[in-house]
């Protein structure tokens, strides 16, 4: 008996360990890579803990090999976004100011009552208030109200807005998007210039930048990954 109290005490302080490492993400906020290597650690736990028979370590080196495995895949997902797109997939827009976009429902394999019950645990029981809605990689949906609808509502106060659209993200953690780049008509070069004019640096590079968007009405945010960020508008890029 008190051989598995202690071996449970030691494989519950291993995996308390392991999920520390592995960092702190909610159950719902996982990738479907950690959300599967989670399972399957919980499942590998269980094993030494009752099974006397099976020596400690025989438990222990599978929990550690999964551990290294997740360091990789992470490691691989934030320098390639290849990579990061065929393991965890990417965001599809799922409303847009069209209407729900039915293809990316049936992709998702999701039925409208599923759609409906995201809009209302964030907030949203009417899909006229919704602008866009994003199905993200974790599972989650993220919703943009139309203009009128945002909180403390310009229509409420009688202010006259324009619709709000997505910025366009032109470089994340040192990567230029390409796609991206190309739907909002800019080139490298342009991108470079704007990184150099908005940088107190001298020689500022892509790999410095952290974070850059644009959006429909040519409105960046800027962050270096030493540094604090900013917003500022540009003169002659707008998205598209």
């Amino acid at each position: 008996m008190l051989t598995i109290v202690l071996r449970s005490i030691i494989i519950y302080l291993i995996v308390l360990i392991i999920f520390r490492l592995m960092g702190k993400r909610q159950l719902g906020q996982m990738q479907p890579f950690e959300l599967v290597l989670t399972l399957i650690i919980a499942d590998l736990a269980t094993i030494p803990m009752a099974e006397v028979s099976v020596p400690v370590l025989h438990g222990v080196l599978p929990l550690l090999t999964l551990v290294v495995l997740h360091f990789l895949l992470a490691l691989i997902s934030r320098n390639s976004m290849k990579f990061s797109k065929m393991i965890s997939g990417k965001p599809v827009i799922i409303i847009n100011p069209k209407g729900i976009d039915y293809k990316a429902l049936k992709k998702l394999n999701l039925s409208t009552d599923d759609l409906f019950s995201a809009l209302r645990e964030c907030g949203y029981f009417n899909i006229s208030q919704v602008q866009y809605a994003i199905m993200e990689t974790n599972g989650k949906v993220s919703v943009m109200p139309k203009a009128e609808f945002s909180p403390v509502t310009n229509s409420d106060m009688k202010i006259r807005t324009n619709e709000t659209f997505i910025p366009i993200v032109l470089i994340s953690e040192g990567k230029i998007i390409d796609e991206n780049i190309a739907l909002a008509g800019l080139s490298e070069e342009k991108i470079q210039k704007l990184l150099t004019k908005n940088s107190a640096q001298k020689n500022v590079k892509v790999k410095d930048t952290l974070l850059l968007t644009i959006d429909q009405n040519g409105e960046c945010y800027l962050q270096f990954k030493k540094g604090e960020g900013k917003t500022f508008q540009t003169k002659g890029l707008v998205a598209r």
